[in-house]
């Protein structure tokens, strides 16, 4: 499978001195230039400190949510990855620590670390693992490269470069990390001996990530067996591929030493089934249902029901429901649900696909019916409460949207979505100040902060606020031009 080179959205951000390097590190065309990424000025020398790490990271993540068309916006995957990620790191030595975990749709076996915790994971990696604790093996490999600091370790060894090349040289190598075509242009150009110097993590690196990445493993209740049986079978699969090896192979050489080594380490704990949950099952099923066209992933899942070729029932059957939902045949994907809900597999995804096949087939009242029974038995799904707002929306029932948004946004007041939908909402009702008020705090959290100020100062112009409301904008407003100043006096 091809795919364009992940961070190019990241990249084009990059102001202009940064471009430049990784034009040179890439190979690649002269990017647009922004200044998304801190300006430390050429001549400062020092090690990354974990505040500049976090920004930077900020920054690419926030590129590739509104930028990157592979990325995977989908609450039920990436909040699937986050449970599990966020499991996995609380049993790390760095369990305080500030992670977060997205999908990438590629079907390619790939996950990489950025600065600030941020960790992507390949939607062929999670299609690829036959077991929760194997991709829990892959995800906590990931997490000890952040907590063992090995991406600033990397960069921060080279001390004669500047700050500044310290930031390219990290977005130069996330970008070959993540994408085998970026890697390929990497090796092909001017600086490929220091692109290839610095590609891989060391050994020392590596072995260190599967030491603690096995214990995280073990600590968080998953088979310890299953990191080395993922990364066992991926070595065997890519014999084949000779000098084409996927990415993941490239950027985490994988030797029969670390191999041997993990082995050796889990022989020291008796062996336990861990069963996969169901979650891990159904997210497998939407990704493989979303494959190829609507009538193929019908077939396909049809066969495995046919041929009892599963784990679950139950994921098989939601895979099938979101097959037929994706070919408009919605009766037969309901009757599929039906079948899933009998052998008592509750699930926030069940009931959200069951609402969304009730809007598709024009009945918005009993889809929203189904988003709000869902909610009270599963208050945490983002995607129960985007699609239980959207019916909402449909319906033309602004105020009770409004209230829903408002009383959401108590309990996560850094959803962009949310603000957006919001903003679309007070929009319709006519509400100017609300309307550009809501959108400048999305802008916010989505690290925009010129056309946050440049919202709330429509907002000020809208005319109709109560004195109350104009107050709480001009407030805002001080404190993001406030915030605005102080970031540009720290780049000088």
């Amino acid at each position: 499978m091809t795919t364009r080179p992940l961070f190019s959205a990241p990249v084009r951000t990059a102001r202009k001195a940064l471009s430049l390097l990784l034009c040179a590190a890439l190979a690649v065309s002269p990017p647009a230039f922004g200044d998304s990424l801190p300006d430390l000025g050429e001549s400062a020398r020092a090690d990354l400190s974990p505040q500049l790490e976090k920004k930077i990271g900020e920054s690419i993540m926030n590129d590739i949510r509104l930028h990157e068309s592979s990325y995977v916006d989908d609450p039920e995957v990436n909040d699937y990855l986050n449970r599990l990620g966020l499991r996995l790191a609380s049993s790390s030595t760095d369990a305080g620590g500030d992670f977060h975990f997205f999908a990438i749709r590629d079907g390619q076996v790939n996950a990489f670390a950025m600065f600030g915790g941020f960790i992507g994971v390949n939607t062929g990696t999670i299609l690829t693992a036959q077991s929760e604790s194997e991709l829990a093996g892959v995800i906590a490999h990931e997490i000890s490269h952040v907590t063992q600091n090995h991406l600033a370790r990397q960069i921060s060894a080279q001390k004669q470069q500047s700050v500044l090349g310290m930031i390219a040289m990290a977005v130069a190598l996330l970008a070959v990390r993540s994408n085998s075509q970026a890697a390929g242009a990497a090796m092909a150009g001017s600086e490929a001996a220091m692109v290839q110097s610095q590609l891989a993590f060391t050994r020392d690196f590596e072995r260190e990530a599967d030491r603690v990445g096995f214990d995280i493993l073990q600590k968080a209740g998953y088979d310890p067996r299953g990191m080395s049986e993922f990364f066992e079978r991926l070595q065997r699969a890519t014999r084949v591929y000779e000098n084409n090896a996927p990415v993941y192979m490239r950027s985490h050489p994988i030797t029969v030493e670390r191999i041997s080594d993990m082995q050796n380490r889990q022989q020291k704990f008796p062996y336990k089934q861990v069963r996969d949950s169901l979650d891990f099952q159904l997210v497998r099923a939407k990704l493989r249902a979303q494959l190829g066209t609507a009538k193929e992933a019908v077939s396909d899942f049809e066969t495995l029901l046919r041929d009892r070729k599963f784990a679950s029932e139950a994921a098989v059957r939601y895979g099938l429901a979101y097959a037929l939902y994706r070919a408009k045949r919605y009766a037969q994907a309901e009757q599929e649900l039906e079948m899933v809900r009998r052998q008592k597999a509750g699930s926030a995804m069940a009931e959200s696909l069951a609402a969304e096949i009730k809007a598709e087939s024009g009945d918005l009242a009993g889809a929203a019916s189904i988003f709000r029974e869902a909610l009270q038995r599963f208050p945490l799904s983002r995607a129960l409460a985007y699609g239980y707002a959207d019916t909402l929306f449909s319906q033309r029932s602004y105020d009770r949207l409004q209230a829903f948004l408002e009383d959401q946004l108590q309990s996560y007041v850094t959803d962009p979505k949310l603000y957006g939908l919001l903003a679309k909402t007070h929009a319709v009702q006519g509400r100017k100040l609300q309307q550009h008020r809501a959108l400048a705090e999305m802008y916010v959290l989505q690290g925009r902060m010129i056309q946050a100020i440049e919202q709330l100062q429509f907002a000020q112009r809208a005319g109709d606020g109560n004195f109350y409301e104009q107050s709480v904008v001009d407030a805002r407003l001080r404190e993001l031009k406030k915030q605005q100043a102080e970031e540009a006096k720290q780049k000088k």
